[in-house]
């Protein structure tokens, strides 16, 4: 794992590399650029970024008109107010007539830290998961965040993709990662419970599973980036080899990559199911430190539910 960044960061450096090469890409956001790092396009292309002000639900009108005219437009706010806000926009002016707008949510879970409960979006992939042909992503690390933003503009449809305000450790920099939308990525291989990962808390979980090992604890860990499609193949093939299934995500375990996983499960057999996250409480103010070690999301919480669990 080398240095540090947040994944907003790598939003807004990969739209600049999409904008030298893609000339149809124009960005919107709602008053937050120096925030959401859309500010980075901005001063690059300035008469591609569209400042539509503190007025998420007029911005998802805006880009899905653009959308009509052939252009790829990006729609970036804070994920609360970007699926919370402007949710009616995003059902039935995008999702409905399945318009090709991207949504750059940033300051996702509970690592936005002290903005506290009010900015602590831990509702936006149940959101952004119910909406019918909408891709929903959360990446883990920078190099991940960039292949994202690419993905998403080289795909016909709307997008959701959820983005962090604290640096996060970069775990894939291997010679062979390889970004495709709707593809799990196995991490570590093992053979007495499967964890299942995504965004902030993929790089936890390998932690963790470092733990468990000097505990006897062989664990798999696998990174799912795309919550929508879910890879259920690479899923139902963990779960039936190991039996157990821990799912990690700093989101709400109701609707979040616990309950995308569960249904499978569900519907195939072959495994328990353990769900960490948020579980149904609103997050307060701290450090993102502090919040992930309180809420048992850090590597301790994790080895922690996955040894209790096993």
């Amino acid at each position: 794992m080398s240095d540090k960044i947040a994944t907003r960061e790598s939003y807004g450096n990969a739209l600049v590399e999409l904008g030298k090469v893609n000339d149809k890409v124009y960005v919107l956001d709602a008053d937050l650029a120096g925030a959401t790092k859309t500010g980075i396009f901005k001063k690059a292309f300035p008469d591609r970024h569209i400042d539509c002000g503190i007025a998420e639900c007029n911005m998802m009108g805006i880009a899905a008109g653009l959308s009509t005219t052939g252009l790829i437009p990006f729609c970036s706010s804070f994920a609360m107010f970007a699926t919370g806000r402007a949710y009616e926009q995003v059902r039935n002016s995008i999702g409905y007539p399945h318009l090709n707008v991207k949504i750059g949510g940033t300051h996702a879970g509970i690592t936005v830290g002290e903005d506290g409960a009010s900015h602590q979006c831990n509702e936006d992939i149940a959101l952004m998961r119910n909406i019918p042909g909408m891709v929903v992503m959360c990446p883990s690390d920078d190099i991940e965040a960039r292949a994202c933003v690419k993905a998403a503009a080289e795909y016909v449809g709307p997008v959701y993709m959820r983005f962090g305000r604290a640096a996060v450790p970069v775990i894939n920099d291997t010679p062979d990662y390889k970004f495709e939308i709707g593809k799990g990525v196995l991490l570590k291989e093992g053979k007495d419970v499967s964890i299942i990962a995504t965004g902030v808390c993929v790089s936890g979980a390998l932690e963790a599973a470092k733990a468990l090992a000097a505990d006897g604890i062989d664990a798999e860990v696998i990174n799912i980036h795309t919550i929508k499609p879910l890879d259920k193949e690479l899923v139902l093939a963990s779960a039936k080899k190991t039996g157990k299934v821990v799912t990690v995500e700093e989101h709400s375990v109701i609707g979040g990559l616990g309950s995308a996983v569960a249904d499978v499960i569900a519907e195939n057999g072959g495994a328990v199911l353990k769900k960490i996250g948020m579980q149904d409480v609103f997050g307060e103010s701290g450090t993102a430190a502090e919040l992930l070690h309180k809420y048992k999301l850090d590597a301790e919480g994790i080895a922690e539910g996955v040894k209790s669990f096993v």
